[in-house]
């Protein structure tokens, strides 16, 4: 019986590794992929922006793993207005005399209607404690969740001036167009650097509901997968476009 229990524990481990996100993976291939854009565009904004997402990725991993822990501060007040109830009521009871017959009916009133108001009391203040924790926890991943969307608006600038129509011999750039030295090479891997950066941000914040599966965080990473995703699409658009530019 104990084999066959160890083995199904075991069994589950193996299981929820593959239906969760590993943050140290996440990581890991952060650091990766700033390697290569270093390699490839030194000094360029790309590489600073890939050597944040890798400072991004270790905060949103001690971050959200922080959020899944319980606040034992709050919980342990939770504790105290339970017991400040319970001393409450103690008391009421302490105070009152059952000696008398005739009294016992008017003895039971004295006895519910301060119990049932230190009752009320104890279920608000536990409720307003436990909703209180809910609350810290949601504004704090939703400041993070907002790091990341921010990052994700950072990389569609630098992506913004990559367009495949300066590579066509006919293109005239104006007095103020944006430097273009990039072949069409250079577009297409800097493009996928691009779209590489934003799916690993969708992975960060995908992060934090794994670990607090409240409505608005999945809202709010919900929304930061989606334009991730959108600009995603718009970024190889010019990746298809620019291969076209190749082969022509």
């Amino acid at each position: 019986m104990y084999f066959s229990l160890s083995i199904m524990g075991r069994l589950g481990r193996i299981f929820d590794v593959y239906r969760r996100l590993n943050a140290e993976s996440i990581i890991e291939t952060a650091d990766r992929l700033a390697v290569r854009i270093g390699e490839r565009f030194p000094g360029t904004g790309l590489a600073g922006v890939a050597g944040e997402l890798v400072d991004v990725a270790r905060q949103s991993r001690d971050h959200a793993a922080e959020l899944a822990k319980p606040n034992w501060r709050l919980r342990i007040g939770v504790v105290g207005v339970l017991v400040l109830a319970l001393a409450v009521l103690a008391l009421v009871v302490r105070d009152l005399k059952f000696g008398e017959v005739s009294n016992e009916v008017l003895n039971l009133i004295t006895v519910l209607e301060p119990a049932a108001n230190i009752a009320v009391l104890a279920a608000l203040g536990i409720v307003f404690v436990v909703r209180s924790e809910d609350r810290w926890k949601e504004r704090r991943a939703l400041s993070s969740l907002h790091r990341l969307r921010a990052l994700v608006h950072v990389v569609d600038m630098h992506q913004l001036t990559k367009d495949p129509t300066t590579l066509s011999s006919g293109f005239a750039p104006t007095a103020h167009s944006p430097d273009r030295r990039m072949g069409a090479a250079d577009m297409t891997r800097y493009l996928n650097y691009c779209s590489e950066i934003l799916s690993i941000c969708g992975k960060l914040a995908a992060l934090y509901g794994q670990s607090l599966p409240q409505t608005g965080v999945l809202e709010a990473v919900h929304d930061i997968e989606e334009l991730a995703t959108a600009l995603s699409s718009k970024i190889w658009q010019k990746i298809n476009l620019t291969e076209r530019k190749r082969g022509a």
